[in-house]
């Protein structure tokens, strides 16, 4: 019949059509594409912008280059101190080599993850509770470098890795309480001791003062009297120095 598209032309057009957007793909800035021809990889990744595919004879698969933020779940921990906590931890990965990344390993990303809980124990097994809690930044670039190192053959490098969160046990935490809270009264009676001793040499300073003038006692004595009578709530019994009386008596015999 005129006017109607023969089947064959239609059925050629359609599978042109699938071949054409078999072989055209466009990758993304942070994306290459690792070519399979015949089985065979290609040396070189393709991409970014246009990329021809001669399909089925090439097979073009994926990788992004941009940088994996992994999170490490929780780990059981036993310290070299036997006290067992729970660590968890985020990594830092990108593939540097997509041809590698994709023949060296099946998953690269589940092949890091795995690598990263097992070397997260076996690193934190060494070191002691004091350690983990403290040195933090050191345990972090060692995990790093013994990541980064077995995750080299396969064109992935990790960049940084950061323990996140310790979690004790509940008698611990109540045990480091404790001696944080002894560690606290100590420095506090060293202060307090100190204090004490700086104020002993100071008060025997100012006694050998006094002791050289006669008059420094008395005055001392009156000061303090009215420092005292300031307060207006006490009675004051007030001592004469006989120094004071005899001086008088003294002046009375003159006139006589």
């Amino acid at each position: 019949m005129q006017g109607q598209i023969p089947f064959g032309l239609f059925v050629a057009v359609f599978v042109g059509l699938l071949l054409v957007f078999k072989w055209i793909n466009i990758l993304n800035e942070y994306e290459r594409g690792v070519i399979f021809r015949l089985g065979r990889v290609l040396p070189q990744a393709k991409g970014p912008g246009f990329v021809f595919v001669f399909w089925p004879i090439d097979r073009m698969v994926k990788v992004s280059l941009r940088t994996v933020v992994l999170d490490i779940p929780p780990q059981d921990v036993i310290t070299r101190d036997n006290v067992s906590v729970k660590v968890n931890a985020v990594v830092y990965f990108r593939a540097l080599n997509p041809v590698q990344a994709i023949i060296e390993v099946e998953n690269y990303v589940y092949a890091t993850s795995q690598l990263a809980q097992t070397t997260l124990r076996s690193v934190l097994g060494e070191v002691e509770l004091d350690e983990l809690l403290a040195e933090r930044e050191k345990l972090n670039q060692n995990l790093q470098q013994i990541i980064d190192r077995h995750t080299d053959p396969w064109g992935v490098k990790v960049s940084l890795v950061e323990v996140k969160h310790v979690d004790l046990p509940q008698e611990m935490q109540r045990a480091m309480a404790k001696q944080a809270e002894a560690e606290r009264e100590k420095r506090a009676k060293i202060i307090h001791a100190e204090g004490e001793f700086q104020a002993s040499a100071q008060l025997a300073a100012a006694a050998k003062i006094i002791q050289s003038e006669e008059g420094a006692l008395q005055l001392r004595f009156l000061q303090t009297l009215t420092e005292v009578a300031t307060e207006k709530n006490s009675t004051i019994v007030f001592p004469v120095p006989i120094d004071i009386i005899s001086a008088f008596m003294n002046k009375g015999d003159g006139k006589k």
